[in-house]
């Protein structure tokens, strides 16, 4: 790992994903003339594959695509609770919460791969785009059928959640060695899910929701005591809608809006940019994002729900004057209380900029680890359980109810900077999404740190992520000594974590110039790389 290695530079199109042979597939599209939409298509279907623990075709993903001349387009592709997903469901089943892991915890549509279709729409409608699905399907079943080295982050998620996942249905069958947990190294194929990657070139991604793949889908759900129906799949399609944005000293900044949170992310950047801005990695520069990071989950987790129900306008608390009400009561040498609720998660951020300067950032979820464990027989499909976030309390934030959307911690980012660069950029991490986004944005906006850099710099996250319990400030050790210190003088619960922790997130990023060069960076945290014509 070095932290000092300077991004990768292009000017044909460049991708960037959390393991190396996602960004390859896309790559490979860019060189074919495909644009960066298409890349980020076979980026994603690729990642699903040698990314299994955190990202599935039976997941959610949000799409920011910002075309060379027009506006910002949002693709929110997460699905709502099924009809049959009542609290009454589950309460006249015994249960006092929804189960974590199993059938009755993959009580969502999935809604990636409508996500999927709909921004291949925007690619042949705003940009050109034609190249054939079967080719964008290419490199995921290529190594769903003929195998792939197993990662050492896969292994280690496979040996640490198999306890709780061993016995979910068609798990075991599809994610284990002979009933043993993967190993690094070992060569990994998913057979299943290759025949359905072809399926969906052939047929068409519509097919995952309506025709025969939908009734296989449907039946092996159902099979296995999911409320998931095939008329849930029928009626289930993407949205096309604007994103949120904030301008920040002439920068635009988007992000999702609810049931994401985007808003948080974008609170969190309006916040900081309130404080005094001192050197990174100083002890006021990590504290001041701390604090803006707590007044921002704290609107989060008592306002972001499905916008259907929502009780506050995102724009409104994305107002100047919100802002400000907001930053005044932070300190500057003393910590705000902590904790207060958090959600957990799984995820993988991609992004794309081609040799026209269309750019797109995209994320892509199945919430937990392996997601609720459930793989299905006849599609090697594993379904994700974002709808573990809905309460039975009808009186919570998030209450489930048929029909409606779960909140959503996965959100993409992206901004329009004042010189005329792009800068699409994300990660992974749950509560560490926010946090990161604000790191890499001030470090490289803020202060000119080069991307590379600036993603390979130290870091902390406030909160849970990757399905743990830990609400402490967990911070890498490779921050100055005096500044850990002076952070625990000022009140913070301070956690000490190794040099390069997965925990922290998968970031990457992408700077488009006006010239026409195109700068990308990939966490050393992960497997991944900027692949770049």
């Amino acid at each position: 790992m070095n932290v000092s290695e300077t991004a990768r530079q292009s000017y044909g199109g460049m991708v960037v994903a959390p393991h190396h042979l996602a960004a390859e597939a896309g790559r490979r599209v860019l060189r074919d003339g495909g644009n960066a939409v298409e890349a980020m298509v076979a980026a994603a279907s690729t990642i699903a594959v040698v990314y299994p623990h955190m990202n599935a075709l039976g997941g959610d993903g949000f799409w920011l695509i910002r075309p060379k001349d027009g506006p910002v387009v949002g693709i929110a592709a997460s699905g709502p609770a099924a009809k049959a997903a009542s609290s009454d469901f589950y309460t006249g089943q015994g249960l006092t919460e929804i189960p974590k892991r199993g059938p009755l915890a993959a009580l969502t549509i999935a809604g990636t791969v409508s996500g999927w279709a709909k921004a291949l729409e925007v690619s042949q409608t705003k940009l050109g785009g034609g190249m054939a699905l079967p080719r964008l399907m290419e490199d995921a079943a290529f190594h769903a059928e003929n195998g792939f080295p197993v990662p050492e982050t896969l292994a280690r998620n496979c040996a640490q959640k198999f306890p709780e996942l061993k016995d979910q249905p068609g798990f075991a069958q599809h994610f284990t060695d002979h009933g043993a947990p993967l190993t690094e190294g070992r060569k990994f194929s998913l057979p299943a899910l290759a025949g359905t990657l072809r399926r969906l070139g052939e047929e068409g991604l519509d097919s995952f929701y309506r025709g025969a793949l939908a009734r296989d889908i449907a039946a092996d759900l159902q099979a296995a005591g999911s409320p998931v129906t095939l008329s849930d799949l029928e009626t289930y399609s993407a949205k096309v809608l604007p994103p949120l944005s904030i301008n920040r000293n002439g920068a635009v900044i988007y992000n999702m809006p609810p049931p994401t949170q985007g808003l948080a992310s974008l609170l969190l950047l309006a916040i900081q940019n309130q404080l005094p801005k001192p050197a990174p990695e100083t002890f006021d520069y990590v504290h001041g994002l701390v604090e803006a990071t707590k007044a921002a989950f704290r609107v989060r987790d008592s306002k972001v729900t499905d916008p259907a129900h929502m009780g506050a306008d995102p724009m409104q608390l994305l107002s100047e004057t919100n802002i400000e009400a907001l930053a005044k009561p932070i300190l500057m040498d003393t910590a705000a209380p902590w904790p207060d609720a958090s959600p957990k998660g799984d995820t993988v951020w991609l992004g794309a900029v081609d040799k026209d300067g269309t750019a797109v950032s995209f994320i892509q979820s199945i919430y937990w680890e392996f997601g609720s464990g459930v793989v299905l027989p006849q599609t090697g499909i594993a379904w994700q359980n974002r709808g573990v976030s809905f309460s039975l309390d009808p009186a919570a934030v998030n209450p489930l109810q048929p029909g409606r959307y779960p909140f959503h911690t996965i959100q993409p980012a992206m901004a329009e900077l004042p010189d005329g660069r792009v800068f699409p950029y994300g990660t992974m991490g749950g509560e560490g999404q926010p946090q990161t986004q604000a790191m890499v944005y001030t470090r490289v906006v803020d202060h000119g740190m080069d991307l590379q850099e600036a993603i390979s710099a130290p870091r902390w996250l406030l909160g849970r992520t990757w399905g743990d319990t830990t609400t402490s400030l967990r911070i890498e050790n490779r921050f100055d000594p005096t500044v850990i210190e002076a952070l625990r003088k000022a009140g913070h619960a301070i956690d000490p974590v190794g040099p390069f922790e997965e925990v922290m997130g998968h970031a990457g990023a992408l700077l488009w110039h006006p010239t026409g060069l195109i700068e990308g960076a990939s966490d050393p945290r992960c497997d991944g790389s900027a692949a770049g014509l």
